[in-house]
C-alpha cells in the first residue's frame, strides 16, 4: 500500500472549516461542494466532511490509496482488522471503506475504479 494520501476531517460548520483550512493550507479548495470540501497540497488531500458525524466519525480518518479495495480489505481483515464500513462508491468511481485495528483506531481505504484520461 502506498501510504496515507488522504485525511478526512468531520466538521460541523463547513463554511467556517473551509475558511480555516484555506488559511492554514494556503490554497483554495480543489473540491468545493455543500457535501464535501477538499484541498490538494503537495500530493496530500485534506477533506472536510460535514456529514461525518452521521456515520459516527468524531476524529480525522487517514485513508490509504490502494489499487484494489477488496484485495486490500481482505488483507487487513486477515491481519486482525474489523470492517467498519463496507466498500461503497462516493462518486466518480471512487470507492471507500473503513476498518478498525485491534486498538479501535479507524483507518480508511480508497480505490479509484474509473479509467483515467
Amino acid at each position: 500500500m502506498p501510504g496515507f494520501m488522504t485525511i478526512i476531517y468531520p466538521v460541523k460548520d463547513l463554511g467556517a472549516a473551509t475558511a480555516l483550512y484555506t488559511e492554514l493550507l494556503g490554497v483554495d479548495p480543489s473540491v468545493n461542494s455543500p457535501y464535501y470540501v477538499g484541498f490538494d497540497v503537495d500530493g496530500q488531500h485534506i477533506g472536510l466532511n460535514p456529514h461525518g458525524d452521521a456515520k459516527g466519525q468524531t476524529v480525522p480518518i487517514a485513508y490509504s490509496h490502494v489499487p484494489d479495495i477488496e484485495v486490500a480489505l481482505k488483507a487487513v481483515v486477515a491481519a486482525g482488522a474489523t470492517i467498519v464500513e463496507e466498500p461503497n462508491e462516493v462518486g466518480g468511481g471512487r470507492l471507500i471503506s473503513t476498518f478498525k485495528d485491534a486498538d479501535g483506531n479507524v483507518t480508511g481505504l480508497i480505490a479509484d475504479t474509473a479509467p483515467t484520461a
